[in-house]
């Protein structure tokens, strides 16, 4: 509809006035466009919303960088992973990809992508008890275990096999995508979500039935997906396109794309939901940007391995791992809203990493080590106090490592 013209001077005069107020209140942040998300994502309270909507500007014009002083110096240093044992694993020596742990179940689940097949790893016991094979190319896997169900991504099938936990047979092989990637579950509305690397969109699964609900355009190669408790939002690396993208999982609409500085091929993601924040892996430029989930700005940046893959974080110890096609495992301890770089170690194809919660140990599957494929299983160092690791304090933090060693049988019988 055009807009009716004044019919006085008066109306004109207050007109411009108008508009010259709601110019100083844009000025001041204030008028901003109805369709551009100023807010995080919300789908908790916020009111669903149909559609998608057109991204934001990048968050932040640029991004600050931080380097603290790594915490292990002096005589009594000791690095931030240990080598506890190299268990041997079955198959070739190709590529391996996610991993996810069930702790109710004491199980790690491996995809072992060039292979194949998952790899069912008893933490207890610290032994393989099964494989589950036609599972070509498989890349991610995801444990749910309220609905007693292991999602695998078969890209080699272009579908989602799903796995009963129980009998570790796959009972439904579902959808039709490109090349499935990562994948995330929504537990309220008990729903599946799988990254599309290929372009295709997010495919979404009725966790109780096993049916494909949609799929979801998204406008690029999606790498990571993930499920913030916090916000109760889906998040996914649009890599191609540099975005995140949030989906509400009640609508599985998009409502909210955001251009984070500095961001170029995100692909790995991992959420500190309690402390809202978000790590995401850019590819592009080997830098981890670290997210305020509140407001969707980058808080800072680190330096990481050469083409960065999958995070892995222990909340206890506030401890947060990234593996890289490099081989370069970076390891940092969030310190309020920023992180102290721990140090870094170097594996031969580390660029997958899973953390236990219980026991801290962190677990790398490394497809060729001697001619061997092998899942290194690693201890790690206690964080710090404030300040530099020395003398007295450096000795105690020995003993703590000793305890958290010995402590990896102490788990209940499942």
């Amino acid at each position: 509809m055009a807009a009716m013209p004044f019919s006085s001077g008066a109306e004109a005069a207050a007109r411009g006035l108008l508009v010259a107020a709601c110019v100083v209140a844009w000025l001041a942040g204030a008028c901003r466009s109805a369709t551009t998300p100023d807010a995080p994502p919300d789908c908790a309270t916020a009111p669903a919303r149909a559609g998608s909507v057109p991204p934001t500007g990048p968050s932040n014009s640029s991004a600050r960088p931080w380097r603290t002083t790594p915490p292990i110096v002096g005589v009594w240093a000791v690095p931030p992973l240990q080598v506890d044992t190299d268990v041997p694993l079955p198959g070739d020596t190709l590529r391996f990809d996610y991993q996810s742990i069930d702790t109710g179940m004491n199980r790690l689940y491996i995809s072992h992508m060039g292979d194949g097949n998952m790899v069912v790893f008893d933490l207890q016991a610290d032994r393989v008890v099964a494989t589950v094979g036609d599972l070509p190319t498989v890349t991610g896997v995801l444990a749910v275990p309220e609905l007693g169900k292991v999602y695998a991504s078969a890209t080699g099938l272009h579908q989602v096999a799903i796995v009963n936990d129980t009998t570790l047979q796959i009972v439904a092989q579902v959808g039709r995508i490109g090349f499935p990637d990562g994948l995330a579950y929504a537990p309220d509305e008990q729903k599946v979500y799988v990254s599309d690397e290929s372009g295709g969109g997010e495919l979404v699964i009725d966790g109780r039935s096993n049916q494909v609900v949609t799929t979801i355009p998204l406008g690029g190669q999606a790498g990571n997906t993930v499920y913030d408790a916090g916000s109760r939002c889906i998040l996914v690396a649009v890599q191609t396109q540099d975005q995140l993208v949030a989906i509400d999982p009640r609508t599985d609409h998009v409502i909210g794309r955001y251009n984070p500085a500095g961001a170029r091929h995100p692909h790995g993601l991992l959420v500190d939901a309690p402390r809202r924040l978000l790590f995401v892996a850019n590819q592009g430029t080997a830098v981890l940007s670290v997210i305020d989930l509140q407001t969707m700005r980058v808080l800072g940046t680190e330096p990481i391995g050469s083409v960065p893959d999958v995070l892995a974080f222990d909340p206890a110890w506030q401890r947060l791992y990234v593996g890289s096609e490099s081989g370069v495992v970076s390891v940092f301890t969030e310190l309020g809203a920023s992180l102290q770089l721990d140090g870094e170690v170097t594996m031969p194809h580390a660029h997958t990493v899973a953390a236990d919660p219980r026991t801290h140990l962190v677990y790398f599957p490394l497809q060729d080590l001697a001619g061997q494929p092998v899942l290194r299983i690693m201890s790690g160092t206690p964080p710090p106090p404030a300040g530099a690791w020395e003398g007295e304090m450096g000795l105690r933090a020995s003993a703590a490592i000793a305890r958290g060693i010995g402590a990896r049988k102490a788990f209940a019988s499942p």
